[in-house]
């Protein structure tokens, strides 16, 4: 017999979400590296992430890459 799968799975969508949640950010690098994505894929994901009405913050590392930040508002 099969087990039940688990309530917690998680897809590449909210692993994106979190990682642009946190302090700081994310790189394309690193969305790539956590969904297998191909760097154009990781944008195309940015831009609808934009269309949501999330805005976006990109932020230059002090490596020289640049990082991009969910700008999430909190509420009352």
């Amino acid at each position: 017999m099969t087990q039940p799968k688990s309530r917690k799975t998680r897809s590449k969508s909210a692993a994106i979400h979190r990682m642009l949640r946190r302090r700081q950010g994310a790189t394309l690098a690193e969305i790539g590296k956590a969904t297998s994505w191909k760097p154009h894929s990781c944008r195309a994901f940015l831009s609808g992430v934009r269309k949501q009405g999330i805005a976006l913050t990109k932020e230059a590392r002090p490596n020289g890459d640049v990082a991009y930040k969910a700008e999430i508002e909190l509420q009352p």
